[in-house]
């Protein structure tokens, strides 16, 4: 970085009704001087939020894109119209068991939070328990309303209630709070009642946990990076700085995390980066103890891990990578008492007051103790069969879930450890192309699971194991041992309605797209109405993300059924993410991140060909790395795509990664690469980077950059800059450089219109509330529906 320097040749062009508004150029604040490249970007000064100018020029964009969207706002409100009929307004979830009390959320018509309720557990005359469905709208007997989000976010800009926690005994209900969208919470800890006796701990992360004394908890505190680096105790009612400092990750390529386990007795704490991880366990019943290691990080190794009480059931990548099953006996049985005697005990020492000068993440002065379940001391219990990648499991009394994929699809494998040898049975659902996943549920309980699709509503379902086969016996000694056909079942519990939705009228098959290579076939998410023919008419919409190893799965949103009725709707399952496994996964990061870019490109190239999309009526969406996603597209294949909705896109990737200071970076160079140590990365993301390789002079769609003021995972000013190169590059606005006057070809700004829409008081997943979130993402849909001619 190098000092400021005012650089402007001529004074930059005013904003007026029918232009966009332009930020002027201003040299110095950000220059990069790395590997012989020389590049002093000229918009780095609008990274200051709090800079007057920097927010009126937000306001301004806001402006433009008011005026550009004016025609299609009309069809934005029948959208979100049309959302609400398909919507159950008044609507309730399945509840989930938590010690003597049934929890669950209601919504109701008119408002835009859920409201947080419990009831409680009833039981037969035999002692079983009477599994609770309530109505919606409907209370049900002894039913308590606990928070009420609407009356929370009743003044605020922005309302988030991320978790709730209710204590062990029942009787505090505690839950994180987020009013600007920085996802740092403060945590709420109140009676059943309603009546608030705890906000002391504020600006947390993710990760809470009750101790057995229901009088105090572990939560997640972050460093000026957001990374989740330390594990703080607080007991209820007492002061922030009395908080003490029971676990440090001081490596900042690794990040934690935590929620309550299936076994009561033990929490397990994650450490991991992209390639490697490594786990502890705290003890509730002895809050103070600090938290047991349970392995050493050992490279190129994942884990998670969870408790069954004696053993833990660990999933890692230490043999192939695609995830392998393994168990680790722990000392004494696990016992919380004897284990505890093998760690170390905190104090005010170690308190937030007494630590007033630390820096967060830090690393604790003393030695931990040796890791209780050492990598040596795995026992191997499952490999992955052919084209299957494990990647988490669930440990309960009576089972073991196991969560893999396959075939580019989720599945769920269970086994009875009733049994005396492992069996592992399928949750079959039937339905070609879904999405499974499991429930959380307590330590006895039976497994619940959720399935759905991107046009199936969500249908939770209890799944119940078959009887365990017979032991021998001297009466019996060879028993016929039927386990290994016995099929589980699956009642289902509660399906969510969707009014006037008929997921028989489409289309949702897995196609495979033949990759540029000859070689690699993409898996590709393709829904059409029945009716629908491929003879190049129809208006397409493309999406796609294809980073972290996230899989970009078919789940159902009601906000999306007015796209599936009017478009044929495609999700392109591409390199990057983690549909394929983790060799998927890694064919599209860091010096073959392009192969992300390229894959999303043949898969639009293929719906065009097929006859499935009309040339020139192809929209493609991505949000945060599938923003990055539409920026590489946009420059490589300006041609192929209408319009583009890029959500809090990721559209300055090598800026960002280059600087260890901005939030994730460091944690992030196992995904991109190092571009300050490599130089192939360098020059890699040097080629991609959406913002730095926009073509100057080129038709480009029409784009529709959202943003917010408060994101802390890519800050607002990455699709602000972008906005601006987008429109000089293409003419919409002159050049403020001397050297760039008349060197584009100006052209009207509303042909291909480029806006940006900030939301000033929000966070990474824009605005909150329902209502919000429906307005907000129906201006999007209308805007790029009405760049490909549907009429609305």
């Amino acid at each position: 970085m190098v000092p400021m320097t005012e650089t402007i040749p001529r004074e930059a062009p005013q904003a007026s009704p029918n232009t966009p508004p332009v930020a002027p150029k201003r040299y110095g604040y950000r220059v990069r001087d790395q590997f012989g490249q020389h590049f002093d970007d000229p918009w780095d000064w609008l990274r200051d939020g709090d800079n007057p100018e920097v927010r009126a020029h937000l306001e301004a964009e806001n402006a433009w894109a008011d005026a550009v969207t004016e025609p299609t706002r009309e069809a934005a409100a029948r959208l979100v119209e049309e959302v609400k009929a398909s919507t159950a307004l008044t609507d309730v979830t399945v509840p989930i068991r938590e010690g003597e009390f049934w929890y669950f959320r209601r919504f109701a018509e008119g408002q835009s939070y859920a409201t947080h309720h419990r009831a409680p557990v009833e039981r037969d005359e035999a002692g079983v328990l009477v599994p609770l469905v309530p109505s919606p709208g409907v209370p049900t007997r002894g039913e308590e309303l606990l928070v009420d989000e609407n009356e929370w976010a009743r003044g605020q800009e922005f309302f988030r209630l991320a978790d709730l926690y209710p204590s062990p005994d029942g009787r505090l209900i505690a839950w994180a709070r987020d009013t600007s969208g920085d996802e740092r919470y403060t945590w709420v800890v109140q009676e059943a009642s309603g009546r608030v006796i705890d906000e002391a701990v504020v600006d947390a992360g993710y990760g809470f946990a009750w101790a057995d004394d229901s009088a105090s908890f572990i939560y997640m505190g972050v460093d000026d990076a957001w990374r989740a680096c330390d594990v703080w105790l607080h007991r209820v009612g007492t002061p922030r700085e009395a908080d003490e400092l029971l676990l440090v990750e001081p490596d900042e390529g690794f990040e934690m995390g935590f929620a309550p386990s299936g076994f009561p007795g033990h929490v397990v704490i994650h450490s991991s980066s992209s390639t490697a991880g490594r786990a502890w366990l705290w003890l509730p019943a002895h809050p103070s103890v600090r938290p047991l290691p349970l392995m050493s990080v050992r490279p190129r190794t994942l884990v998670s891990a969870d408790s069954a009480g004696d053993r833990l059931f660990i999933v890692h990548t230490g043999l192939t990578q695609e995830g392998s099953l393994a168990q680790a006996m722990l000392p004494e049985g696990g016992s919380p008492e004897a284990l505890a005697q093998l760690g170390m005990t905190s104090s005010p020492a170690y308190s937030r007051g007494a630590l007033a000068d630390r820096t967060p993440g830090t690393p604790l002065p003393e030695d931990e103790p040796a890791p209780l379940t050492p990598l040596e001391s795995w026992e191997p219990l499952r490999s992955p069969g052919p084209g299957e990648r494990i990647t988490d499991v669930e440990a309960h009394a009576d089972y073991v879930a196991l969560s893999l994929r396959s075939g580019s699809l989720t599945q769920i494998d269970v086994w009875d450890r009733r049994e005396e040898k492992p069996t592992w049975r399928r949750v079959d659902v039937d339905a070609p192309v879904r999405t499974i996943a499991t429930v959380p549920t307590p330590w006895t309980d039976p497994l619940r699971v959720e399935f759905q699709s991107q046009t199936v509503p969500p249908t939770v379902a209890e799944v119940s194991l078959p009887n365990p086969a017979p032991a021998s016996s001297p009466e019996n000694p060879h028993p016929e041992d039927t386990s290994e056909t016995a099929a589980l079942g699956v009642r289902t519990l509660r399906t969510r309605e969707a009014p006037g939705w008929d997921p028989a009228e489409f289309v949702e098959e897995r196609v495979w797209v033949l990759a540029r290579d000859g070689a690699t076939r993409i898996p590709v998410t393709l829904i059409h109405h029945r009716d629908a023919r491929p003879d190049g008419t129809h208006a397409g919409w493309q999406i796609g993300y294809g980073s972290y190893e996230v899989s970009y799965d078919p789940e159902f949103e009601t906000l999306r059924l007015p796209i599936l009725r009017r478009t044929v709707y495609a999700i392109a399952h591409v390199r990057g993410g983690g549909e394929m496994g983790r060799a998927w996964y890694e064919d599209g990061k860091e010096l073959v991140k392009e192969h992300t870019f390229t894959d999303f490109i043949d898969v639009a190239d293929w719906l065009v060909d097929s006859g499935w999309v009309a040339p020139g009526r192809l929209v493609a969406e991505g949000r945060s790395a599938g923003g990055l996603l539409m920026g590489a597209v946009t420059n490589a294949a300006p041609d192929r795509f209408r319009a583009i909705l890029a959500g809090v896109p990721f559209v300055d990737a090598l800026t960002t990664i280059l600087d260890p200071t901005l939030p994730l970076t460091v944690g992030e160079w196992e995904e991109w690469g190092n571009p300050l140590t490599s130089r192939a990365v360098f020059d890699a993301m040097s080629r991609y980077t959406p913002y730095e390789n926009v073509p100057d002079g080129v038709l480009l769609p029409a784009i529709m950059a959202t943003t917010s003021v408060n994101d802390t995972r890519v800050e607002f000013v990455e699709p602000t800059k972008w906005v601006q190169r987008l429109r000089e590059a293409t003419g919409q606005v002159p050049s403020t450089d001397e050297a760039g006057a008349g060197s584009v070809p100006a052209r009207d700004p509303r042909e291909r219109p480029i806006i940006l829409r900030t939301e000033m008081v929000a966070g990474h997943a824009g605005p909150s509330g329902r209502e919000g979130r429906w307005a907000a993402r129906c201006e999007e849909f209308a805007f790029a529906l009405g760049q490909v001619g549907v009429s609305l």
